[in-house]
């Protein structure tokens, strides 16, 4: 009886370990933000026709898509799925849309789509999103993760860039109104008159009618996407899958993620200084909060809201 005893305790620490080995595993688990999906010769517009078709055969809608500069060209997706996500949970609105990216460098066709497990996590997201992940790679193929080392489930779901910046849970307000129906007009209409030199890019609607999700285009020199992106995304393969910003309108407010929060999850290893850094864009953030603010029918404060300088 007690060599049983013995061997029973033996087994229930040999389990233990196993299953503590097993969750260490899970826990070390590394995402990057991008994925590239096929990188070779091509023609341009062919591949935006052929991935376009490639996606919707796989089951999903395009919402919108735009080239916000020569060679690059953005195509943003979504589905019932995705937006029943969006009018059920905060972070569920901002990945409405997964986007997908048809880049020509030289003779070559790039095309990348965001890492739909790393931003679930980092929007803190609690629904699992392997569907989503696996109809994309079916539609468009996978070579392989990038745009960073990798972070753990656990770091993205509370992820800041550095001190005294944003997280996930510290959105913007841009607007307010009496209703979501006057919301919408109002943004809407800010859009079309390309308020704050923007541009609407797509516009999801949540499945239960609540929430609407806004892509919108930014052009005005120190918020436009072009010099933002010329000046951090130099890296191959390109993020550009990071564009374009989202605004959600929901009970009658207008949000967005805090722009030092929403370019640093996508660049989460950018340097803060030197060349081809965060501070080459420290006026960025604060031009962005104006013209989304803009963008959303509202009224621009003159004091800023932080750039990268800290």
């Amino acid at each position: 009886m007690k060599k049983q005893r013995i061997g029973l305790i033996l087994w229930s620490l040999v389990v233990s370990l196993m299953l503590c080995a097993a969750g260490v595993a899970v826990a070390a688990q590394k995402l990057k933000p991008f994925i590239l999906a096929s990188d070779g010769p091509g023609d341009f517009t062919g591949k935006i026709a052929e991935v376009r078709s490639a996606l919707e055969g796989a089951g999903f809608t395009v919402a919108g898509e735009y080239t916000p500069y020569a060679d690059t060209h953005i195509i943003v997706v979504t589905d019932n799925f995705l937006r029943s996500l969006a009018g059920i949970e905060q972070g569920g609105a901002f990945f409405a849309g997964p986007r997908v990216s048809i880049i020509r460098e030289g003779k070559k066709i790039q095309v990348a789509y965001t890492n739909p497990v790393y931003f679930s996590n980092a929007y803190r997201v609690d629904a699992n999103v392997d569907q989503v992940a696996e109809k994309l790679e079916a539609a468009l193929g996978y070579k392989e993760d990038f745009g960073s080392k990798g972070l753990t489930p656990s770091k993205l779901r509370r992820y800041h860039y550095a001190f005294g910046m944003e997280y996930f849970d510290e959105p913007l307000t841009l607007a307010r109104y009496d209703s979501q129906v006057e919301a919408l007009r109002a943004v809407e209409k800010a859009l079309e008159a390309g308020a704050g030199g923007t541009s609407a890019v797509y516009r999801i609607d949540s499945t239960n009618g609540k929430v609407a999700v806004f892509g919108v285009a930014l052009t005005e020199h120190f918020s436009s996407d072009q010099t933002i992106m010329a000046t951090i995304d130099v890296d191959n393969p390109r993020h550009a899958a990071h564009l374009p910003y989202e605004m959600v309108v929901h009970d009658g407010v207008v949000t967005a993620l805090a722009p030092r929060f929403r370019i640093a999850v996508s660049f989460p290893e950018q340097r803060m200084f030197g060349e081809n850094s965060f501070m080459k864009i420290m006026s960025s953030p604060d031009a962005i909060v104006k013209a989304l603010t803009l963008a959303a029918g509202g009224h621009v404060s003159e004091t800023g809201r932080g750039g990268f300088d800290l």
